[in-house]
């Protein structure tokens, strides 16, 4: 837990503001898992601390939800697409783009 925990402070995740009088904190908890090997054997013990988000409110707790992470679904349906319709794929790395402003 104090791995996980100093990673969040080194990351810099969230920052501490006041709570407004308005809004009620949501909570959170931790969520231990044990990772194993191939064979059954321990490999090692992960935790993360997760934020109870069922609680909030769309436009009243946040206003959208982004998760950079592809699905593997998402991916074997675009290469099934392709190979069906004999398109070539490229693939493009966007890395330096994800914080400019796109006119297209």
């Amino acid at each position: 837990m104090q791995q996980e925990y100093s990673a969040l402070l080194q990351n810099q995740t969230w920052d501490l503001v006041p709570l407004p009088s308005n809004r009620k904190t949501i909570g959170c908890k931790w969520v231990f898992r044990v990772k194993e090997n191939a064979e059954g054997s321990l490999n090692k013990y992960k935790t993360r601390l997760v934020a109870k988000g069922f609680y909030q409110v769309q436009g009243f707790d946040f206003n959208e939800a982004f998760s950079p992470v592809i699905r593997p679904v998402t991916v074997r349906l675009i290469i099934i697409l392709a190979l069906t319709h004999h398109w070539d794929l490229f693939q493009l790395d966007v890395d330096d783009f994800l914080n400019g402003l796109l006119e297209e």
